[in-house]
């Protein structure tokens, strides 16, 4: 992960972006891969745990109306963190990442393992939606990898 936290650095620093991430089920866990590399805070602006929704909706503009239509754990509320965190945040791209780590927590319809992750740039906030099935720690860190390999993949195509 070190590697993937140092490429995604450099290329940050090479066409002079920055970047926030707000976490949910993560916990902390993406900002501390991207923190880990020297230097990093001169592209790294800073992270919002938002764990409750409470939080989502305070700290980072998440409506309470989407929230209660789909769920803290959906593709609109990770693109709302996202969107809503490059604006907190004033970066030019943010990532964002909602889930259910486990082992509880899953619903009928949303297992254990379910992530939504965001990615919000000036050119507009996609999700994807990624299935894993580790334990907690893992299923954190299978997440954190893939929006870092998602970012890393996004700014190799900016121009």
């Amino acid at each position: 992960m070190e590697n993937m936290s140092q490429e995604v650095g450099t290329m940050l620093r090479q066409k002079g972006l920055t970047l926030g991430i707000i976490e949910s089920a993560t916990g902390g866990l993406i900002s501390h891969l991207i923190t880990d590399i020297p230097g990093s805070s001169d592209y790294f602006k800073g992270s919002i745990t938002s764990y409750s929704n409470q939080a989502k909706v305070n700290l980072v503009d998440v409506k309470q109306e989407t929230l209660d239509k789909f769920g803290a754990v959906s593709p609109q509320v990770a693109e709302e963190m996202a969107n809503g965190g490059r604006q907190v945040l004033d970066v030019d791209i943010c990532l964002a990442d909602t889930g259910i780590a486990g082992p509880g927590g899953a619903t009928g319809k949303k297992p254990v393992g379910l992530f939504y992750l965001s990615l919000s740039h000036k050119d507009g906030t996609y999700s994807r939606k990624i299935n894993l099935n580790g334990n907690r720690e893992q299923n954190k860190k299978k997440a954190a990898e893939a929006v870092l390999l998602w970012l890393k993949e996004y700014l190799s195509d900016l121009k």
